[in-house]
């Protein structure tokens, strides 16, 4: 019995790992061409940077609300710090939403191509923290000009904290 068991996992291991190459050469021969888009490490990485760092945060939004189901766009609006999501009358929300995009897309590469730090590693984590940060300060700069001194400093306080308990 254990010996079958074994046999059984090696060749059902081995099967797993051919399954994908020989399925993809088998399809090219026989299936039409899926009208679907192309699904590749490169192509989701230059969309998720596109939707962190090109699209403005209003059409990221308005993106998020009906988005491609391939990604990542859960969110928390905010988890930290304890103050809630609206750092009082300021609301990050927004800035928290592609925020969560980021950290979850990035590691979502990660799992998916395997990329050992490629996707998902300190530098790509600040540069998502950074832009955070710089979507919470146009925020604040909104704001009437009495209120721009304390919304930044809650910005500073919400980038604080997604630094300390953020990731690697």
């Amino acid at each position: 019995m254990g010996r079958t068991r074994r046999v059984l996992v090696a060749v059902t291991s081995l099967l797993t790992v051919l399954s994908p190459a020989l399925a993809g050469s088998a399809l090219a021969r026989t299936a039409p061409a899926r009208s679907g888009p192309v699904r590749s490490a490169a192509v989701d990485l230059a969309f998720v940077e596109r939707m962190l760092y090109a699209v403005p945060l209003e059409q990221f939004v308005r993106i998020a609300a009906s988005g491609d189901p391939w990604f990542d766009w859960s969110t928390d609006l905010c988890s930290a710090p304890l103050v809630g999501s609206t750092g009082r009358s300021f609301d990050f929300r927004h800035a928290c939403r592609r925020h969560d995009f980021g950290y979850r897309n990035l590691k979502l590469l990660e799992r998916r191509y395997g990329g050992s730090g490629l996707y998902w590693n300190g530098a790509r984590r600040a540069r998502v923290d950074e832009r955070f940060t710089s979507d919470m300060q146009a925020h604040c700069g909104t704001r009437a000009w009495h209120e721009r001194t304390t919304c930044l400093g809650w910005a500073a306080v919400f980038t604080t904290a997604v630094r300390v308990a953020g990731g690697p």
